[in-house]
């Protein structure tokens, strides 16, 4: 029986990383997209075409939403080129710090 926890234990770990990692950015990049038309006015040109100018709050709020992505990636690609060279990524602090692996 304990072979089953542990092996459900796994797959929920994997799971939830997958969401976050997986769906989790995604679904903030496309809020981001939407923020930018809070507020904001549309023209449309000559050739019949839409053109969408933002407002400063939905650049700004924009701005924080991709923010997170780019932390998000930045710690994916820390977390792969640290298991590479034999380390880490330590949340002990709140701040990811590398730290050598445990034998």
């Amino acid at each position: 029986m304990n072979t089953l926890e542990l092996a459900l234990k796994g797959a929920s770990n994997v799971l939830y990383a997958g969401l976050t990692f997986g769906v989790g950015l995604p679904v903030i990049y496309a809020l981001a997209m939407r923020l930018l038309t809070i507020g904001g006015t549309t023209e449309t040109d000559a050739n019949g075409a839409v053109h969408l100018r933002p407002t400063a709050r939905g650049k700004a709020l924009m701005a924080l939403l991709m923010a997170v992505i780019i932390g998000g990636v930045a710690l994916g690609i820390t977390i792969i080129v640290a298991s590479g060279m034999g380390k880490v990524v330590s949340f002990e602090h709140v701040i990811p710090v590398l730290v050598d692996k445990k034998k």
